[in-house]
C-alpha cells in the first residue's frame, strides 16, 4: 500500500456563484479524504479570487475596461442560470444561510485552511490586466505548465 496522497486538480474557467461554489464543494470533500488539491483558476473564474475593494493599479484603457466590467470578489459573482438581473444570487445566498450551508467566502477559507493550493494563471492575468495586488493574499502564480504537471499526478481533474 502506497503513503503518497491521492491528487485531484480542478480548473475554475467559469466566473459563475454557482459553479465557484461547487468547485470549492467538491476541493473540500478531496482535501477531507486527505488529497492534494489543486484549483487553477483561469479567465472568469480569476474573478473569484479578486479582492473586494478597488485597488489602484497602473493599467491602459481595455485592462481598465475589463476591470471595471468584471466582478470584483466572491460575493459579487452571478449565477449561471436565472440570475434575475441580480437577484439570483441573493435568492441563493438566503436559501444556503436558510439551510447552514457554508458562503463562497467561508468555502475559499476552509479550502485555504485545509491546505488546498490556489494558482490564478498569470497568462489570463496579463490577458485581462488583473495585477498581484489585485487578487487575494496568499494564492500562488503560474502558467498552464505548472497546472498540467499537477494534473498530470492527478487521479481525479474536473473542469469547471
Amino acid at each position: 500500500m502506497s503513503n503518497t496522497k491521492e491528487k485531484s486538480t480542478i480548473v475554475l474557467f467559469s466566473g459563475d456563484l454557482d459553479k465557484a461554489i461547487a468547485a470549492f464543494i467538491i476541493a473540500n470533500g478531496a482535501a477531507a479524504y486527505d488529497h492534494e488539491v489543486t484549483i487553477f483558476f483561469t479567465f472568469w473564474g480569476l474573478n473569484t479570487l479578486r479582492k473586494d475593494q478597488a485597488i489602484a493599479a497602473p493599467k491602459g484603457w481595455l485592462e481598465k475596461m475589463f476591470g471595471w466590467m468584471m466582478p470584483r470578489g466572491a460575493d459579487k459573482l452571478g449565477l449561471s442560470r436565472m440570475n434575475f438581473g441580480g437577484m439570483g444570487p441573493k435568492m441563493i445566498k438566503h436559501v444556503m444561510k436558510k439551510h447552514n450551508a457554508l458562503t463562497l467566502p467561508q468555502l475559499i477559507e476552509l479550502a485555504r485552511e485545509q491546505g488546498v493550493k490556489l494558482v490564478a494563471c498569470t497568462m489570463t492575468m496579463d490577458l485581462l490586466g488583473l495585477q498581484e495586488g489585485e487578487l487575494l493574499d496568499g494564492i500562488e502564480y503560474a502558467g498552464v505548465a505548472a497546472y498540467l504537471g499537477d494534473a498530470a499526478d492527478a487521479r481525479v481533474n474536473l473542469f469547471i
